[in-house]
């Protein structure tokens, strides 16, 4: 399959994924609003990325390195515009998760944020680099920004999480595993990809990000939203929030 296959499957999955998580997502208390509206957004963009990639808008010509000048590697900005901008969205929904009774700690979040930014725009940097010094020293800076991004989750909003009652702490280790597996598998397809040792193919490549994409942000943000539902299911059950209207009186 062509590598415009998988950019145009990448569109057509995040545009479908996107209705299909404003559809399930609820409306009956402002968690649920807000949870779904941090859900639906995030394929929203991913399919802005995917359509201007498919469309030869997201990408530019780079030398493939020093070894080959006469070679060039297609190089898709637009996947890094989209991370920018998906990442801190999915901590955003994540972090409330972990703190379902109300978000206690914001710094936490800021620093989570802040520290995913810097992973993304290192990786950035790393893809564009053709000096191979300067490339890989961006790379070990991006995952050391990755390490802290892993920090933020598995200890701060663990702590703050360990005073929910069980569900929410199950709902919340069950997230956070499954978003850190597949992010995971980022920093390794770009590694052995065109930007890196230029081992996989730039179908394959595509393919392997194009996946690792859909999985994040729709299966994900799927699972997360229907997550959020039950939980509030439970606090109206138990009378720990009001379900109204998200209308103003007239």
């Amino acid at each position: 399959m062509t590598p415009q296959f998988w950019l145009w499957l990448g569109f057509a999955g995040m545009a479908a994924g996107a209705a299909a998580i404003l559809f399930l997502g609820k409306r009956r208390t402002p968690v649920e609003e807000a949870d779904a509206i941090i859900h639906g957004i995030v394929p929203i963009i991913a399919a802005c990325s995917y359509f201007a990639m498919a469309t030869g808008q997201g990408s530019i010509a780079l030398p493939a390195g020093p070894e080959a000048a006469d070679a060039a590697r297609q190089f898709y900005f637009a996947r890094y515009l989209d991370w920018t901008f998906t990442t801190p969205l999915l901590l955003v929904g994540l972090a409330r998760t972990a703190m379902h009774s109300g978000m206690r700690r914001p710094a936490v979040v800021w620093g989570l944020v802040g520290s995913d930014l810097i992973m993304i725009v290192t990786a950035l940097a790393f893809g564009l680099s053709t000096v191979a010094w300067v490339k890989w020293t961006w790379f070990a800076i991006s995952c050391g920004a990755f390490l802290a991004v892993f920090y933020g989750i598995f200890v701060q909003l663990r702590e703050e999480n360990a005073t929910e009652r069980a569900d929410v702490r199950s709902a919340f280790l069950r997230n956070a595993v499954f978003l850190s597996v597949v992010w995971c598998a980022y920093p390794v397809v770009l590694l052995v990809g065109q930007d890196g040792l230029g081992i996989l193919s730039p179908a394959v490549a595509l393919a392997v990000v194009a996946i690792l994409d859909l999985t994040a942000k729709v299966v994900y943000g799927v699972m997360a939203t229907l997550q959020t539902t039950r939980a509030v299911d439970r606090d109206l059950a138990e009378g720990k929030a009001t379900a109204a209207p998200l209308r103003r009186a007239a």
